[in-house]
């Protein structure tokens, strides 16, 4: 060190002198009228002269010879020179390698690179690396969640037109407004880097070539309304895709679509066909719930009248085969007493016609003069008053009624009683011919 002092000592008053002293006299001073600032080439000379005595070589003043001529001594190391020369390497050597220690924060890795060749990536941490120039380092985010925007920057509003304007299936225009969310993969640092000279513009010429290509094979109204949701997911796995294809060692994590609407310029032309498309559904929509009525309806009704065809066909088998089976008891009958048969089916057949009408018919003498009475009316009420439970009263009157007409008309009764004995006459046949007829 005091070598050093001895060297860089600027306030030694012999600075640019020539190093010229006599004893312990302090160096000599111009006169007044010649003060002035040293000369350079003296303070040079003095320089050298000083670094060269370091070294072993004799000061040299401005008029004596050269340290090294012929009749110099041999030029000498001062002591302890190696020594010092070694602890200045080995402290230079060691402030060298500790300029490799750094520090990478959490959430970043470092990129090492030996001579501009990549060699290894390091975590977070106190790590340490070649210093340089034999290894460099660059620090890459890895953690942070990287957004573009497409079709518009910072507000819907602001849309950038060639990036939002896209064809779809149906040969329509749309107006496509999305943000892509990307982080890089855990080992991609290096392709980051290195790969691609704008990882970040990949990334958003990967994204909106999917958004095209997957609008393009889509029509309007899907992804209009329903479709939002499978179109972005198509473009993600798209984009992923083409970024890996150019290994850029990013992930894209969500495909957003903000906006989607058609031009403005034919905006309400698009209004007007949605309130048509509108429209249409809602009358398909009437048309399904009027057929969703109709329908049971008619497949009930299609049931009960089948239900009343299978009951009338079994009703109308069932009738044919008992009269079937009454035609065969009376053909029996009929071969054992035909002329007893003959007059039954005639008068059972005969009760059956009248029980149907509302007509009296009486017997009479030929020339004798009759007062007709609405005897049809008369057994008619009396036969709803039976059917009705009606009071005992009621019946009283009708009895009366039909006594007051039959007294009345006694003549014609009496003239009409033969034709009644023979019907009772007719009446008194055996049971077991008259069974088959009765119902």
């Amino acid at each position: 060190m005091r070598l050093m002092s001895r060297i860089y000592n600027l306030n030694d008053p012999g600075w640019g002198r020539n190093g010229e002293k006599k004893g312990d006299q302090p160096p000599r001073r111009p006169e007044s009228g010649q003060e002035g600032p040293p000369d350079l080439d003296e303070v040079w000379r003095d320089f050298n002269n000083r670094l060269g005595s370091v070294f072993g070589r004799k000061q040299r003043g401005g008029n004596q010879p050269p340290s090294g001529g012929s009749g110099g001594n041999a030029p000498r190391m001062p002591k302890g020179s190696p020594k010092i020369f070694l602890g200045l390497g080995i402290a230079a050597v060691g402030f060298w390698l500790a300029s490799g220690f750094m520090i990478v924060e959490e959430g970043q890795v470092a990129v090492v690179t030996r001579f501009g060749q990549y060699t290894k990536t390091l975590g977070p941490g106190l790590q340490w690396r070649w210093p340089s120039p034999i290894e460099e380092h660059q620090d890459v985010n890895v953690a942070q969640l990287r957004t573009i925007e497409l079709g518009y920057r910072g507000n819907s509003r602001n849309k950038v037109l060639p990036e939002s304007l896209m064809l779809t299936q149906d040969e329509s225009i749309v107006d496509v407004q999305f943000v892509v969310q990307y982080r890089l993969q855990p080992g991609g640092a290096p392709d980051y880097l290195f790969n691609t000279v704008a990882p970040d513009d990949s990334v958003r010429q990967a994204a909106e070539t999917a958004m095209r290509e997957v609008v393009g094979r889509t029509p309007m109204d899907s992804i209009l309304y329903s479709g939002r949701t499978v179109v972005a997911q198509d473009v993600q796995k798209l984009a992923q895709s083409i970024l890996e294809l150019y290994k850029t060692g990013i992930e894209i994590s969500t495909v957003a679509i903000q906006n989607v609407q058609p031009p403005e310029q034919v905006q309400a032309a698009f209004d007007d066909a949605v309130k048509a498309g509108q429209d249409r559904e809602r009358l398909i929509n009437e048309g399904n719930a009027y057929a969703n009525k109709i329908l049971p309806e008619a497949r009930g009704q299609v049931s009960r009248m089948m239900e009343e065809a299978e009951g009338y066909k079994a009703r109308v088998i069932g009738d044919a085969q008992g009269d079937s089976a009454r035609f065969t008891s009376v053909e029996k009958e009929y071969v054992k007493a035909p002329g007893v048969m003959r007059d039954r089916l005639y008068l059972t057949t005969m009760q059956e016609i009248l029980e149907q009408t509302a007509k009296v018919m009486v017997d009479l003498p030929a020339g004798s003069n009759m007062l007709y009475l609405p005897l049809d009316k008369i057994a008619s009420q009396a036969a709803k008053a039976s059917a009705t439970g009606a009071s005992g009263n009621g019946s009283d009157a009708a009895v009366s009624a039909a006594a007051s007409a039959a007294t009345t008309t006694s003549k014609p009764v009496e003239a009409a009683r033969p034709a009644a004995a023979a019907s009772q006459g007719a009446n008194s046949l055996p049971n077991n011919l008259y069974s088959p007829y009765s119902r």
